[in-house]
C-alpha cells in the first residue's frame, strides 16, 4: 500500500478516535471482574455486529481443553466454571490467499477496592488527555483500538488478501486457560496475532514470565499460650520456611538476569525473578498456640528455565529449613501446587512479524522502542509456545494497572489503533 493510502489510514483513525473511546466507555462500564465476563462480551458482541460481522462465542470446556501441555484449572474457573463466560470472535475474510492475523485480547480486569479510587473505576472518566477506570489500560483500550483498526480498513475499503480475526477473550487475569487457549483450540489459528496488552508504544513486547503458584502447609501442636512449653507454634515453623525462601528469592535475582524486562522497567535490574509469599493463614485466638500455618506464594521468573526446574529450587529450600529444625524434620510440611502455573515465552526479535511491528510502532510514533517483557504471565505465550504463531504485544501506555485510578493515555490508544492497522495490511497484503 503506498504511503498516501497510509497516511489515509492514520488520519481516519485520529479524526474517529471518539469512536474508540466511546466502546470503551461502555466496555469499562460492563464490569467484568474476572469470572463475570458475560456483560462486557455482549457489549462487544454488539458492537461486532453493528459493523456487519458475524460473530463467533462459545463457552470453554475444560474437559476439552484439559489435555493440553498449557492448560490448568484457574482459580476463577474452580470457583465459577465456563458457564456464561463467552469468549468472543468475529473473521473479515481474505479477498485473497494472503496471511491471516489476529488482533487479540482480553475483556476480563481485576478486582476493585472502591473507597481507594477518586474517580469512579466503574465510569470511563475523561482528564488531562487520560480515560480512567478500571480496564482502561488493562486492557480494553487495546481491544478498543483493535475494533477501530478493523473500523477504518472497512471504512476505507482497503480490501486485504488474508483473514482477520478479532478477539475478545476471558480469564487472562487467573492464567488464559478458558481463553486464549481455549480460541486457538476452537480453530482461531492465524500466521500472526498481536494482542494489545499496555507495553507502551512504541516499546514491543516480547517475552512474558512464568508464573505459579504454591502453598505449604506447616504442622504445629496446638496448646494453652500460658502452656506454651507444651505445644509448637505454627507460625514460629512457618516463619523459618519463609526466611528459607527469601534466601531462595535473593539468590536467584543475584544470578537471572533479562534483558527485555530491564527495558519495560528499569527499576527491575536485578529483580526480574521473584517470590513473593502472599498470604499467610494461621490462629485463631491469642492465647491458643496455633497447629497450623498455611502460606501461599508464587513465583515468577523470565524465559531461561523451565517449570520443573523452578519447583526443584523451591522444593530444595523448603526441605533446607526442614532438615535444619527437629520438629519439621519429624513432622515435616505439605508442598502442594494449585492455580498459576505458566511457561515463560520469548518471541524471536528477529522474527518478520516482530520486525515489521517494530518498525511500525517507530513511523507512528516517530520514535524507535525497545523490546521488553519477561515480568508477567500473559496470553502471548499460548501462541509462540505452543502453536509457534508470532505473537508480538502492541499496546498503550498508563499507569495504575491493577490498582486505583488506573488509566490510559487517549493519544496512545490512536497510535495503537494505527500501528494495529497498517500491520494488518502489511502482513495480509492488499488485492
Amino acid at each position: 500500500m503506498d504511503s498516501e493510502r497510509r497516511r489515509d489510514v492514520c488520519s481516519y483513525i485520529d479524526e474517529h478516535s471518539d469512536r474508540m473511546l466511546s466502546f470503551l466507555a461502555d466496555l469499562i462500564e460492563a464490569e467484568s471482574v474476572s469470572g463475570h465476563e458475560l456483560e462486557a462480551q455482549r457489549v462487544v458482541v454488539e458492537k461486532l455486529e453493528s459493523m456487519g460481522l458475524a460473530v463467533d462465542t462459545w463457552e470453554p470446556d475444560a474437559d476439552e481443553l484439559r489435555d493440553h501441555p498449557g492448560y490448568f484449572d484457574t482459580s476463577t474457573y474452580e470457583e465459577y466454571g465456563y458457564e456464561d463466560r463467552p469468549n468472543v470472535a468475529a473473521t473479515v475474510e481474505g479477498a485473497g490467499e494472503g496471511r491471516s492475523i489476529a488482533l487479540a485480547g482480553h475483556i476480563d480486569v481485576v478486582s476493585v477496592s472502591e473507597e481507594m479510587w477518586t474517580h469512579d473505576p466503574w465510569t470511563a472518566e475523561r482528564a488531562d488527555g487520560r480515560v480512567y477506570g478500571r480496564g482502561a489500560c488493562d486492557m480494553k483500550g487495546g481491544i478498543a483500538a483493535n475494533v477501530l483498526a478493523l473500523e477504518a480498513l472497512e471504512a476505507l475499503e482497503i480490501d486485504l488478501a488474508g483473514d482477520v480475526i478479532v478477539e475478545s477473550t476471558i480469564d487472562e487475569e487467573a492464567g488464559g486457560t478458558g481463553g486464549a487457549l481455549s480460541a486457538l483450540e476452537r480453530g482461531y489459528r492465524p500466521d500472526a496475532a498481536i494482542i494489545t496488552e499496555p507495553y507502551g508504544v512504541p516499546n514491543v513486547g516480547v517475552a512474558s514470565a512464568g508464573a505459579m503458584y504454591f502453598e505449604i502447609t506447616v504442622p504445629g501442636r496446638a496448646a494453652h499460650a500460658a502452656h506454651g512449653f507444651a505445644g509448637v507454634n505454627a507460625i514460629n515453623k512457618a516463619a523459618d520456611i519463609v526466611r528459607a525462601l527469601e534466601e531462595l528469592d535473593r539468590r536467584r535475582k543475584a544470578e537471572i538476569s533479562f534483558e527485555p524486562a530491564v527495558n519495560q522497567y528499569a527499576d527491575a535490574a536485578g529483580a526480574v525473578t521473584n517470590l513473593n509469599v502472599g498470604s499467610v493463614d494461621a490462629g485463631d485466638w491469642p492465647s491458643t498456640v496455633p497447629d497450623e500455618a498455611v502460606i501461599e506464594c508464587r513465583i515468577g521468573w523470565p524465559p531461561g528455565e523451565t517449570r520443573t526446574e523452578v519447583r526443584d529450587q523451591v522444593r530444595e529450600a523448603v526441605e533446607s529449613a526442614v532438615e535444619a529444625d527437629e520438629w519439621l524434620a519429624e513432622n515435616p510440611p505439605t508442598l502442594e501446587w494449585f492455580g498459576w502455573n505458566a511457561n515463560p515465552h520469548h518471541l524471536d526479535t528477529d522474527h518478520e512479524f516482530a520486525r515489521l511491528t517494530k518498525r511500525n510502532a517507530a513511523a507512528v510514533c516517530g520514535a524507535d522502542g525497545e523490546w521488553t517483557g519477561g515480568l508477567a504471565g500473559l496470553d502471548e505465550r499460548f501462541y509462540v509456545n505452543y502453536y509457534d504463531i508470532p505473537c508480538p504485544s502492541v499496546g498503550p501506555t498508563g499507569g495504575r494497572i491493577h490498582g486505583a485510578d488506573e488509566y490510559v493515555d487517549i493519544d496512545s490508544l490512536v497510535e495503537v489503533a494505527q500501528i494495529v492497522a497498517l500491520t494488518a495490511v502489511d502482513w495480509c497484503e492488499t488485492v
